[in-house]
């Protein structure tokens, strides 16, 4: 039979803004950095994630933190219709 279930654990999240202080905190890979030329077309900022590098498709994505401290990355729009503030 097929039920519904709803998340009970907190998370922490913050936007993603492509400053250096964002990318130093998740040890975000900038391929613009990595290539003389700048990176053009496909992913440009890159997420370590337990799974390996996690793509993150543009600023204002956000950057969740889990019980455990690993990190994913959420469209901003399905974050939005997701998750609710709560502090």
């Amino acid at each position: 039979m097929l039920h519904k279930y709803k998340k009970t654990a907190l998370i922490e999240a913050e936007q993603f803004d492509g400053t250096k202080e964002i990318k130093d905190k998740y040890q975000i890979v900038d391929k613009a950095e990595l290539t003389s030329a700048y990176y053009q077309g496909g992913s440009r900022y890159f997420l370590p994630t337990r799974e390996g590098l996690t793509a993150i498709n543009k600023y204002g994505d956000y950057i969740a933190t889990g019980v455990d401290g690993e990190h994913w990355v959420i469209d901003q729009d399905i974050f939005e219709r997701t998750y609710e503030r709560c502090d």
